[in-house]
């Protein structure tokens, strides 16, 4: 066992080198993909009055884009601390479960390397490391994953500074259209998931019809509004996927 455990699948002793090696390699995608979206939640960020630093810090602290898109746009509607800290809460509650389910694949590690590694998953760094799930059985397995999702990080981080920068750089028309990459990323989260699920489309028109009543019957405070609406559609996606698996 010790010695299978130090072999790849191309039958090459795994170093700690060819570990960080093969895990960049599967992380490059990601950190690719990040570069585009991270610079037009930079420019939005920018837009919505957060300075370069604040924009950069909030990657680099909460490492989230659904989640940051939602805080920036939240902040520009003039939303207080409380409800956009609710909000991204409720959002990111996702999180623990794919930690959970990461930690049972890595359960051999030691508890630093739980703890870190699990501060640096995503949906797309944990979709490839479930998918290579393998490699936490090989020797010097915690560098590959760490390869994996510290090149995603730093290409978020990355993009997210330069949107910042581009912010007041770019002409406005230009700069004013990146706040259309709000809706973007949450219709390319969506509509992947109605194809599989289609109650989980009628958990998001639920979710939109309870905002706009609020805001526009009830005139609750856009923070507010948010934070209820989505509290409200969690519950009815725990009630109604909770029937489908019965």
């Amino acid at each position: 066992m010790g010695e299978t455990s130090m072999i790849t699948d191309e039958g090459v002793e795994q170093t700690k080198l060819l570990a960080i090696k093969r895990g960049a390699i599967a992380g490059f995608p990601i950190f690719l993909g990040y570069l585009p979206i991270a610079i037009a939640y930079g420019v939005l960020a920018q837009q919505s009055g957060l300075t370069t630093f604040e924009t950069t810090m909030m990657s680099a602290l909460v490492f989230a884009g659904a989640a940051q898109f939602m805080a920036a746009n939240m902040f520009a509607q003039g939303a207080v601390l409380i409800q956009i800290v609710v909000a991204t809460f409720v959002l990111n509650f996702r999180h623990f479960i794919m930690s959970m389910s990461f930690v049972n694949k890595i359960r051999e590690f030691p508890m630093r390397w739980k703890f870190g590694l699990t501060l640096g998953l995503t949906d797309e760094t944990f979709a490839v490391s479930s998918l290579n799930g393998h490699e936490a059985k090989k020797e010097h397995g915690a560098f590959y994953f760490l390869a994996l999702i510290l090149l995603a990080y730093i290409g978020w981080l990355f993009g997210s500074f330069l949107g910042a920068i581009l912010g007041d750089a770019l002409p406005a028309t230009l700069s004013d259209s990146m706040g259309i990459a709000l809706y973007a990323m949450f219709i390319g989260l969506l509509v992947p998931s109605i194809k599989k699920e289609w109650r989980i489309g009628v958990i998001a028109v639920v979710a939109m019809g309870v905002n706009f009543v609020l805001m526009n019957v009830l005139a609750v405070e856009v923070g507010w509004a948010i934070v209820i609406s989505t509290l409200l559609a969690s519950l009815l996606g725990i009630v109604v996927m909770k029937e489908d698996e019965a």
